[in-house]
């Protein structure tokens, strides 16, 4: 039922007008409620009164008094939405210069990784505590000790502990959020130029910023101005999309043209923004400057942005700031950090449900045989109190505190030096992953470009040669040389395939988007003419800019071999020859390179001879059926690719005055055509890519991180499956995928072709049901695509690839990705990235990696470890993933033996004394039990290891067996609580039956067993002897010795020292203990697990 509140101007008539059809057909339901007999208008009824009642009239009360509580009800729904409402995103006017204009407030331009506020940190981690079931159960029972009738010890015995765990938790939880504090704040106290007038510390709306070169943009603008003669510059966005390619931004043609830089404050003008959104790809807004006559207007589009965490890598450049904090792109497209729980902790707490469960039907099992006499209610919640040590509240202690000290292990481990623990919760999580899903760009490579080898068809250079290269071309830009009398047929072919490497060279260094930049340039000296900057052209400050870090490493080889390009602007290029003569060259035409064409081009005219020429380079499937018949590119294109080299094949096409001009005038009109233009500029342009005169083949190698491939490797061998997720190009991910061995030479690479709808997608996911161990590629659009008609499908197959990459991904897509794998798979996820672009797949994984390296930070801060190098991966999971998960197993099992033989033991002593819910230890001997005479030794179980880390590195595939979690399974808990149970047994019943008169004497015997059962039980189970758990063992036991002299009012000091107290003592703990160590050694002899076969 519906019933609007009244803050919408809703009447009591209205409300009740609403409410009048249902009472025909709801009446009988609604009287029934109202415990009333059969409203009359019941078609079972013929009359309105009964008995003198009017039911109608009480209907039309009680729906009024509906209607008021619903009024009530609903002006409380209101209010609490208006409390929990988040601010709507909005399109909005930015005032060039004038903050104060905005009409609205903005958020603060702040960087936020913290997970609680002030007023929010103990009410969240107490939510974050107490969600468990364990620390909610011993919180209920140490609340029922307020109640005298349940009260069965001292209060400290039960609040001590649980005020302790909380303090720890607490202490933890501080430290990593200041943590997290100090190194937001580091990064929200960078410094920026600003242009104001105003006093303002802080980046708003409207604020013009100025950026230099190198710098991170630290807001969202509209890019205004720049010292760039030419009024673009390049940004590099390898933090927002993980594209390694520069983009070319170009400044607001108004802005730019303004004389001088203080006239922006002189300007009325004001930008129109669309509302924030995640498209880190598109932008639509407008500039108007209002004080020209007639008005200026200029559309914006995404040429015209500075994306927040994008880099200025080229000049200086001035915006004005349109979206702060959490509305730009970067943050948008960043999921808030959540509390993440080790599946180990979620294995534990259902342990411990299943204790309860056992608790309370022992507790019954007690009440039921006293016959339910008396206050049996009262009774049964004595007994759950008296066996609440079957949970023991010292397992989240003991487990946090090792987690702790997992974390400060990792951190002072030599071999992964840099390695920072940021979530101290999830350390065993490393020792239970099935998938990492892994960024490419800085993460498996460098990104450093370098060029490996050309190939002209009938030879082939090579690093090791690239001498012949240089002096070929120093030979065909040298002067003429004095006729030398002909010799053999020998010189003709070297002048043959010198001229050959000419034209090769010379095309590298002309067919590219690269531009120079001068150091010296970017202090003012910007008016300088070509011509005047002759020294500045061996000016070792030179740079390269480009889209592409391919396009940069060809050139730079192009300059190693004495071709250099010294200057670029829109119009020519102008080249340097290595005898020092600079060649200039007009650029008529440039065809850009796009995913579709994968290709691009350039015409240019040559200044000394007047001659025009088409060179084109693309990747060798757009090019073959390009160029020239040849019988060897395909070839060796494979042979290359089969190296991890990236391939560009090099063509030209020489064009005479009358072709081109042909040309010029049909590209031009179709460039004007209002109807599908592209496809028009497109046939225009494949006009000339016809017949073209092959050159040369090229090899570019992008550098891998160091050991990337054995890792890799490593990884594959222990079981883990490795998703490459990546903002770059499909060829160029499919290439790293090869040269990293990620893909093995011995698997098929299945391409998922781009699919648009419904039908081709199911087409192509038959098609590739059809493989079998192929590894995937798919871009991003085919893959949203496929998660909107066919999840489920898509998932199942992608799963049972050896790998995938997922190329063309944005940052919501990595995360997406990853919460798909842990909701079809159920298994445990790992996220790896160094960029900003890889925080919301790192947060989104079970567990984060970051790697903090050249690309800064943020991804490191945002994660849950981060580490300096890929390689040291390895060893994190292999090593210290193993150690954790099987420490803690092996951890919390013993503790909760620990509370199960303590247990028993009061189980069989009740029983045995008439069913009395009275404790068997009473004060400090349960404290001191759980504390000072068994925590050392057991939780030097965090120091056992049961391969050596040589041993698992060497053998990853033992990691395999860890994702099984069999170290801690029902079957292994069932085990332990058998253990307990017989122990329990054992001590309890031979302490009542060599007792002598006095019943103190059952509790010194029983007790002091107790503690060297556990004692030895610790010994039992450790693998791999250290020098810290000999000195607890012997240090606990130390203690309890020293306290019986303490101990009067719970033993007879007479009794325990003589010799019958020592040999009962012995007796009873040989028989509790003996049978386990020997059952321990005949299954190691019969039936050992796979690493003792190793260790042997």
């Amino acid at each position: 039922m519906h019933v609007k509140c009244v803050c919408r101007d809703c009447t009591e008539t209205d409300i009740l007008a609403s409410l009048q059809p249902l009472v025909d057909s709801d009446a009988w339901e609604m009287a029934n409620l109202w415990m009333l007999p059969v409203p009359l208008s019941h078609p079972r009824q013929n009359s309105q009164r009964t008995n003198g009642v009017d039911y109608m009239q009480l209907l039309h009360n009680g729906l009024k008094s509906i209607y008021s509580i619903c009024l009530a009800l609903d002006c409380c729904d209101c209010l609490a939405r208006m409390c929990r409402r988040t601010k709507e995103l909005k399109a909005r006017t930015v005032w060039l210069g004038h903050p104060e204009k905005c009409e609205e407030k903005y958020p603060k331009n702040a960087i936020k990784n913290q997970k609680y506020n002030f007023f929010t940190f103990v009410p969240g981690v107490l939510y974050q505590q107490f969600k468990f079931f364990l620390n909610l159960y011993f919180l209920v029972v140490a609340c029922s000790q307020f109640v005298p009738s349940l009260k069965i010890g001292y209060l400290y015995t039960y609040w001590a502990p649980l005020g302790f765990v909380m303090a720890v938790t607490m202490v933890r939880e501080a430290v990593d959020e200041v943590r997290r504090y100090q190194r937001d704040k580091e990064m929200n106290s960078q410094l920026y130029s600003k242009l104001t007038f105003s006093p303002h510390l802080f980046l708003f709306l409207s604020h013009y910023n100025v950026l230099l070169q190198n710098q991170r943009i630290p807001a969202d603008m509209i890019f205004l101005r720049t010292s760039e003669k030419t009024g673009s510059c390049f940004i590099r966005t390898d933090q927002l999309d993980g594209e390694t390619d520069w983009k070319l931004k170009v400044a607001v043609i108004c802005t730019q043209r303004l004389p001088a830089l203080g006239d922006l404050f002189s300007i009325n003008a004001y930008v129109y923004a669309q509302k924030p959104q995640l498209d880190i790809h598109s932008f639509e807004g407008n500039f108007t400057r209002e004080d020209g006559d007639p008005q200026i207007h200029e559309s914006l589009s995404i040429d015209h942005t500075l994306w927040a965490s994008t880099i200025v890598a080229s000049g200086t450049v001035i915006g004005v700031v349109i979206y702060t904090g959490k509305e730009t792109r970067s943050v948008l497209n960043t999921s808030s950090p959540k509390n993440k729980v080790g599946l180990l902790d979620l294995e534990l707490n259902r342990l411990t449900k299943a204790l309860f469960l056992a608790q309370v039907v022992l507790s019954i099992v007690m009440v039921a045989l006293q016959g339910f006499v008396g206050p049996w209610f009262r009774n049964l919640f004595r007994f759950i109190v008296l066996f609440s040590y079957i949970i023991p509240i010292s397992l989240r202690v003991n487990l946090d505190m090792g987690k702790s000290a997992y974390g400060w292990m990792i951190m002072k481990d030599e071999n992964i030096p840099g390695t920072v623990v940021r979530t101290s919760t999830i350390p065993e999580e490393l020792g239970r992953l099935v998938y990492l899903l892994t960024d490419k760009t800085g993460t498996l490579t460098q990104n450093e470009m370098i060029f490996k080898r050309l190939h002209l068809g009938t030879v082939s250079y090579g690093t090791d040669t690239m001498d012949e290269i240089q002096s070929h071309i120093g030979q065909s830009y040298a002067q003429p040389q004095p006729a030398q009398a002909p010799k053999a047929a020998a010189p003709k072919v070297r002048r043959s395939v010198s001229s050959r490497i000419h034209e090769a060279v010379k095309a590298i260094a002309l067919c590219h988007n690269v531009t120079p930049v001068y150091e010296s340039r970017a202090n003012g000296e910007t008016e300088s003419t070509a011509a005047e900057a002759d020294q500045d052209f061996s000016d070792d400050n030179r740079t390269y800019q480009a889209s592409s870090p391919d396009e940069v490493a060809l050139v730079r080889w192009t300059e190693s071999v004495g071709l250099t390009l010294v200057n670029r602007d829109l119009t020519s290029l102008q080249l340097k020859t290595p005898a020092g003569q600079v060649l200039t060259y007009y650029i008529l035409q440039i065809f850009p390179f796009t995913s579709e064409s994968k290709r691009m081009g350039i015409i240019i005219r040559e200044e000394t001879t007047g001659d025009i020429t088409f060179y084109m380079k693309g990747a060798d499937v757009a090019m073959a059926s390009i160029v020239q018949y040849n019988d060897w590119l395909e070839e060796e294109c494979g042979n290359m690719a089969r190296e991890g080299l990236r391939t560009l094949v090099v063509a030209k096409k020489s064009l005479s005055e009358e072709q081109y001009t042909d040309f010029e005038n049909r590209y031009n009109q179709a460039k004007l055509s209002i109807h599908d233009r592209a496809l028009k500029v497109s046939a225009v342009v494949e006009s000339l890519e016809r017949e073209m005169e092959l050159l040369c083949l090229t090899g570019v190698e992008d550098q891998l991180q160091a050991d990337v491939r054995p890792t890799l490797e490593l990884l594959r061998n222990a079981g883990i499956k490795i998703w490459m997720l990546t903002g770059d190009k499909l060829e160029t991910a499919t290439c790293i995928a090869k040269s990293s061995h990620l893909v093995s030479r011995s698997q098929d690479i299945h391409v998922f072709r781009s699919v648009s709808n419904r039908g081709e997608a199911h087409l192509e996911l038959n098609a590739f049901r059809r493989k079998h161990d192929c590894a995937l590629v798919i871009s991003g659009d085919s893959l949203e695509v496929c998660l909107r008609y066919y999840e489920h499908e898509f998932v199942e197959l992608a799963c049972q690839c050896p790998a995938v990459v997922c190329c063309r991904c944005s940052p919501t897509q990595k995360a997406q990705i990853v919460h798909l794998l842990k909701q079809h798979t159920a298994n445990r996820t790992c996220a790896i990235g160094d960029g900003g672009n890889d925080v919301s797949m790192i947060q989104a994984a079970d567990c984060g990696i970051g790697i903090e390296g050249k690309e800064g930070k943020q991804a490191s801060l945002a994660a849950d470890f981060s580490i300096t190098q890929f390689k040291h991966i390895g060893r994190l999971l292999m090593v210290h993933g193993r150690n954790s998960y099987k420490r803690s197993a092996a951890l919390g099992q013993f503790v909760m033996h620990r509370g199960m033989i303590i247990s028993t033991m009061q189980a069989v002593f009740s029983s045995i004394f008439y069913f009395a819910s009275v404790p068997l230890y009473q004060g400090f001997l349960m404290v001191g039990y759980s504390t000072i005479y068994t925590m050392f030794p057991v939780f030097s179980l965090v120091l056992d290891q049961d391969v050596k880390p040589e041993m698992a590195l060497l053998y990853p595939e033992l990691y395999k067996d860890l994702t099984k979690g069999r170290s801690l399974s029902f079957k292994t808990f069932l085990i332990w609580v058998l253990i307990s149970i017989y122990q329990g047994g054992i001590l309890m019943y031979g302490a009542l039956v060599l007792f002598e008169s006095e019943f103190v004497h059952v509790v010194a015997i029983s007790f002091t067993a107790l503690i060297l059962t556990e004692l030895l039980m610790v010994a039992l189970n450790i693998r791999t002897w250290h020098w810290l758990m000999v000195l607890a063992e012997f240090f606990s036991l130390g203690c309890y010795i020293a306290s019986l002299a303490f101990l009067n009012e719970y033993f007879d000091l007479g009794f325990i020292t003589t010799p019958a107290f020592l040999w009962k003592v012995s007796v009873i703990t040989v028989v509790s203990c003996l049978p386990l160590y020997i059952i321990k050694y005949l299954k190691r002899k019969f039936s050992p697990p796979s690493y003792s076969k190793l260790s042997s």
